[in-house]
């Protein structure tokens, strides 16, 4: 970074970062109790509902692909605030969409920007910190990042029941599901103010890189075409995904199966967040003192555990009901942040020469079929807590599957998680 552009302080740069970070997690849990009114504003069913999900999910990762060499190539700031605005008109546009149609456009405009915080963040903290420095910025941002998801729900329930008061007569479109959007506008707003204000431009332009797309998908190729790369992306996204299927469907899930509320979604979504953060603690605190196959092992015993807990649960438990339906779901996910640095640290010593690359694509395939469980798996397999839990375990086990194939096909696994691993684990508190 150039010494003479000034950094802000490390605890305002940190919430900076974080508030960047959460935007696109928090866009996807704060929508869920929103989902029954917007169903009846539109006329819509339970599988248009989930594609307000998938669309926002496929964009994400398509743009994945390019976000990072984008800020390489034009500036981290230029990138973040250009992401911002785009985010802004996207979520003006739901707030105001007149058709299914045109809120399902809108929210892949938001699903196309809502990433840029997050990935051009972690770029912003490695050009401006080394070593511990950088870690300790990384597991600040990862303790306020993680508090968007179990919020989000929260926020959004009461928003939706928001009728207007104390104005006298508010316009339909500023009150109910739509005041959840326009209360994301003034936060994004915010957040380009205070980006304008604070945040500097960290990558110099001596330092850049021209964005040359043959290039990028030239180096894609190449990496997935690496058996090892696709053993560890495999037992990647489908950890997530056994986790995932839940808050992909958690409206199902919490109003449905549970038989809950909209005011209810923090008794799935605070215990799983709480499993995703004790994960990523516990692997910050024993990364480097504990090999990398007892580490990995041990997340995916917790991971076979939650799920053998969860089918036990959705047998004996009838019909499903709080804690014992969601207690599972908090232990698998602290087996899949216990599972994920390691993982991530392998995918980026594949390639050493474009780690950048690597993380993308793994990113993307993740995010793709994160988007493909919740529009096109998801209404097949959301029907009951059998059908999740089934689904749940066999992700799981396929994940397992991926791990056990990189090890028979890698030459060698490292013993210790190298200085590097407490800053992914932070990432990994992202479910990233």
């Amino acid at each position: 970074m150039d010494s003479s552009t000034p950094i802000p302080h490390r605890g305002l740069l940190a919430g900076l970062l974080a508030a960047l970070a959460m935007l696109g997690p928090f866009c996807i849990d704060a929508i869920f109790p929103a989902f029954p009114a917007i169903a009846r504003h539109f006329g819509a069913g339970p599988v248009a509902m989930q594609q307000t999900i998938s669309v926002y999910l496929f964009a994400y990762a398509a743009l994945s692909l390019f976000v990072g060499a984008m800020s390489d190539a034009w500036g981290r700031r230029t990138i973040v605030l250009a992401g911002l605005v785009v985010f802004l008109v996207g979520t003006v546009g739901c707030a105001l969409a007149p058709s299914m149609h045109a809120l399902l456009a809108f929210r892949a405009l938001q699903g196309m920007s809502a990433g840029i915080g997050m990935i051009v963040g972690r770029a912003i903290v490695r050009d401006c910190f080394e070593g511990p420095h950088a870690q300790k910025l990384m597991a600040q941002i990862s303790l306020i990042f993680g508090l968007a998801p179990a919020l989000a729900p929260m926020v959004g329930a009461w928003l939706v029941a928001w009728d207007g008061r104390p104005l006298a007569t508010p316009p339909a479109v500023l009150v109910g599901w739509h005041a959840l959007f326009w209360a994301l506008s003034l936060f994004t707003l915010a957040l380009i103010g205070l980006c304008l204000a604070v945040l500097p431009e960290t990558h110099a332009r001596e330092r850049r890189v021209a964005f040359r797309p043959r290039t990028l998908f030239a180096n894609y190729r190449r990496i997935v075409g690496d058996r090892q790369f696709v053993a560890l992306a495999l037992a990647l996204t489908f950890n997530s995904a056994g986790f995932f299927v839940y808050i992909a469907n958690a409206p199902v899930f919490v109003l449905d199966i549970l038989k809950l509320d909209q005011n209810h979604f923090p008794w799935l979504f605070v215990p799983a967040i709480s499993g995703l953060m004790l994960g990523a603690l516990l692997t910050s605190r024993l990364a480097g003192r504990v090999p990398v196959r007892t580490l990995v092992g041990a997340g995916y015993a917790l991971m076979l555990v939650a799920s053998l807990l969860n089918l036990v649960a959705a047998f004996v438990v009838q019909p499903a009901r709080v804690p014992w339906s969601v207690l599972p779901i908090a232990i698998g996910a602290i087996g899949v942040n216990l599972v994920a640095p390691a993982l991530n640290l392998l995918v980026l010593d594949r390639f050493p020469q474009y780690r950048g690359a690597a993380s993308s694509v793994q990113a993307f395939l993740m995010l793709i079929f994160s988007a493909l469980l919740a529009g096109a798996l998801g209404p097949l397999i959301a029907s009951s807590a059998l059908h999740l839990a089934v689904a749940s375990s066999v992700f799981y086990l396929i994940g397992l599957i991926g791990w056990r194939w990189y090890r028979r096909i890698a030459k060698r696994i490292p013993e210790k998680i190298d200085g590097d691993a407490a800053v992914i684990a932070a990432a990994g508190a992202s479910g990233d």
